[in-house]
């Protein structure tokens, strides 16, 4: 039975080139997000524009899962970058996503604390981070493996990429990948994530991102298309 991939991008210009490579044989319409279901080579795949922030991208999940139930999702998209040794589209390889805004520490939880979940952390799938970097290495994309945070911010702030660094050991920052992870693991969905650099989180990162966003996806790109062929 051919297993099916989940793919979620915040943005149009984060999905645009796999969405070009694709043959889409279905458009599914939930919640103002157009689901586009077809294959990439001999893979059947589900590809959908989630919008940016953790509630769209949560919401995103959620449908695609019911509807769709794919084997695994992977999200895919830019980053702020948190650590010195990356440029403008190399790749983060997400190991853990974690939600550094989840903040219950006024009743003694540490921040990140997710209840019900009992968890700061949630894992990537190890398979498909081991399948991604084969990919990744092969192609000889510069990436590092790491804790991917995530928040309904942009981080352009030098004390909080050192928080961010202290706190939870992350490699890279965005406002979706930790929603989308908490979703797949309460309904016990493989899940991976995939972000190439679009800047450094810093005081210039929003000038760095208008310039590099472009070229920056088109990293994730590649991988994702020779992951599905």
């Amino acid at each position: 039975m051919k297993k099916t991939i989940g793919i979620i991008g915040a943005m149009d210009i984060e999905i645009e080139e796999i969405k070009s490579k694709m043959n889409i044989e279905e458009t599914v319409k939930i919640a103002d997000m157009q689901f586009l279901k077809g294959t990439i080579g001999n893979t059947s795949v589900v590809l959908v524009k989630c919008g940016v922030g953790k509630v769209y991208a949560s919401a995103c999940t959620q449908a695609m899962i019911l509807k769709f139930n794919p084997d695994c999702i992977i999200n895919i998209g830019v980053c702020g970058c948190l650590v010195s040794d990356l440029k403008t589209g190399d790749a983060i390889l997400g190991q853990k996503v974690v939600q550094y805004d989840m903040d219950t520490s006024a009743i003694g939880d540490p921040v990140g604390f997710i209840s019900g979940a009992d968890k700061i952390y949630f894992d990537c799938d190890n398979d498909l981070v081991c399948q991604l970097e084969q990919i990744l290495r092969h192609n000889g994309v510069n990436y590092k493996k790491g804790v991917v945070a995530t928040g309904d911010r942009f981080v352009n702030d030098s004390a909080l990429v050192k928080k961010l660094r202290d706190d939870f050991d992350a490699v890279g920052a965005d406002m979706e990948s930790a929603s989308i992870g908490h979703v797949c693991y309460i309904n016990e969905k493989p899940f991976a994530i995939l972000r190439s650099m679009s800047d450094s989180a810093d005081e210039n990162s929003d000038d760095d991102y208008a310039i590099s966003l472009e070229d920056a996806v088109k990293t994730n790109a590649k991988i994702i298309m020779e992951l599905c062929k």
